[in-house]
């Protein structure tokens, strides 16, 4: 079992920055890909960014490319965020999941609370 808390969202103006975290609780971090996803008001949960294991390997959605960095610390059991230049449509909970289909596959075992992230414009 994986307990994943993310923290870090928080309400910044357009073209600011944010960081999110998410910290996992358990000793077999390392052996999954970390992904983060987001879901605004009145839409679906959509795909945002993940990394592999090893943090060799990354993937984005095309419209975060270029604005956010995800990476992840091993040692210390947790994955973050950078999200630059934000616009308001970035607005949304983001949530932090693990899994082990790899960095393409979008079907996550362990999923966190979630994060509210607010853009304002």
């Amino acid at each position: 079992q994986v307990q994943l808390v993310e923290s870090g969202g928080g309400l910044v103006q357009a073209g600011g920055s944010l960081r999110l975290s998410c910290a996992a609780s358990t000793r077999t971090f390392s052996p999954y890909t970390m992904g983060w996803f987001r879901q605004a008001p009145g839409q679906e949960r959509e795909f945002v960014a993940a990394v592999s294991a090893s943090g060799n390997l990354k993937n984005y959605a095309d419209s975060v490319k270029g604005r956010f960095t995800i990476s992840r610390d091993n040692a210390k059991n947790t994955v973050y965020l950078q999200m630059n230049s934000l616009k308001p449509e970035d607005t949304a909970v983001y949530y932090c999941a693990a899994g082990r289909r790899g960095v393409f596959g979008y079907d996550y075992d362990y999923w966190g609370q979630g994060t509210q992230v607010t853009v304002s414009s």
